[in-house]
């Protein structure tokens, strides 16, 4: 059988014609390896250069290497932070003619590492549970999406730090089942997995000296299962609020920040007796929030004044009567966007005097709006609504800010 490259760009083939396909994985030149940190896999996997990119080859036979590179696309139509499928190669031969088992080829994750990477200096306990919270919420995100994964734990996952939080991919999907909808007995039985098997690495790492000594594998263990519970009730119940109490949704989003979870999409349904608010979390990369933020509308802002706007910008698109998503007759979100830049967003600045802003950027006057928005209709019981939480900010808020920063800028030896 001839060496055949499927793939899911034409550039790819071409790409990886040059790698050593008539060898064994193991057996494959230095020349054409990238040195890169590789987590225990039960497959052979590599790091290989291909043209511009940095590929992983693992060798796996035909039947689960087309298998596991449509689930990987599958989970990449449906945004879900994996790894990316690059092609599938088969018809392997050895100069000898004896056959070679297929290889799958995923984009390397730039940035990230497997877990025993990460342990080769000893983690902080808070550490370690900042990356458990990651992997739950990869699991809870494969949940909602319907993908039952099989085999959930730390050695199937690749993390990325993010100043201190991480973010976790699915990097192995061979024993993925994707579905419709899971069923809950198909949840519990991965989230048994993943409490036993992370269990399990943690008290190989315990053996090794990589654990600090503080830790105890089998709490460690079971605290996932805890935040993935905690997180799946969170997101999955319905919340419906009355038009005059939309800064519940802030307090919905506000609840998620406290258990240490970013909330990157909202989907608003209005409806007779209120807004009906679904919450799915995402995990993104930095700058994410800033880059759509600009995308939709222009502004440039930081990453957490973009999160906070982003949220009102959902907020106020669901009060909108041509607002209706996936409808190809509805406004797109990018002419909602315009308009609430026009209609909300300058206004509520410019009703701000020039003299009480001081430094202080447009984007990070509309995000204290917005706070101070949320402390109002909080005392108040009802959404006070911009108009009046302006008034109240621009009377009571800036000209404390004012003095404050006034006072910092003396210089104490110019007081006498």
């Amino acid at each position: 059988m001839a060496l055949q490259i499927s793939a899911t760009n034409p550039e790819h083939p071409a790409q990886l014609l040059d790698l050593p396909w008539n060898t064994v994985l193991e057996e494959w030149p230095e020349a054409c390896l990238v040195p890169l940190p590789r987590g225990i896999s039960r497959h052979v996997v590599r790091f290989a250069s291909a043209g511009p990119e940095v590929v992983a080859v693992k060798e796996i036979t035909e039947r689960a290497a087309v298998r596991e590179f449509e689930l990987l696309r599958g989970l990449h139509r449906l945004g879900i932070p994996a790894v990316e499928a690059l092609a599938v190669v088969t018809g392997r031969t050895a100069a000898d003619g004896e056959e070679i088992e297929s290889a799958l080829v995923t984009r390397h994750l730039k940035g990230s590492l497997p877990y025993r990477s990460m342990f080769e200096s000893t983690m902080r306990p808070s550490t370690v549970k900042r990356l458990m919270d990651a992997l739950a919420v990869l699991l809870v995100r494969l949940h909602l999406a319907g993908f039952a994964w099989g085999d959930c734990s730390l050695s199937n996952a690749l993390f990325r730090r993010d100043a201190g939080a991480y973010a976790a991919y699915l990097v192995d999907a061979e024993t993925g089942e994707l579905h419709t909808t899971l069923s809950q007995g198909q949840r519990e039985y991965d989230i048994e997995l993943a409490r036993m098997n992370i269990a399990g690495e943690l008290m190989d790492l315990e053996a090794s000296g990589a654990l600090h000594p503080s830790i105890d594998p089998v709490p460690f263990g079971a605290a996932i299962v805890e935040r993935y519970e905690e997180l799946w009730h969170e997101l999955t119940r319905e919340s419906v609020y009355p038009l005059d109490k939309r800064h519940y949704i802030d307090r919905r989003v506000r609840r998620l920040n406290d258990l240490g979870f970013d909330v990157a999409e909202m989907r608003i349904e209005s409806s007779p007796r209120g807004d009906t608010v679904r919450f799915l979390p995402k995990v993104v990369d930095a700058g994410h929030h800033q880059r759509q933020l600009l995308r939709l509308t222009g502004l440039d802002a930081e990453e957490n004044q973009a999160r906070r706007l982003l949220g009102d910008l959902e907020s106020w698109m669901a009060t909108q009567d041509d607002y209706a998503p996936g409808d190809p007759l509805g406004a797109r979100p990018e002419v909602l966007a315009h308009r609430w830049v026009r209609d909300v967003f300058r206004p509520t600045v410019r009703a701000v005097p020039l003299e009480l802003r001081g430094e202080t950027d447009t984007a990070q006057i509309y995000h204290e709006v917005l706070e101070h928005r949320w402390y109002l209709s909080e005392e108040a019981g009802h959404d006070v609504g911009l108009d009046a939480t302006v008034k109240d900010y621009v009377a009571n808020v800036l000209p404390q800010n004012l003095t404050a920063t006034t006072v910092q800028q003396i210089d104490p030896a110019q007081e006498d």
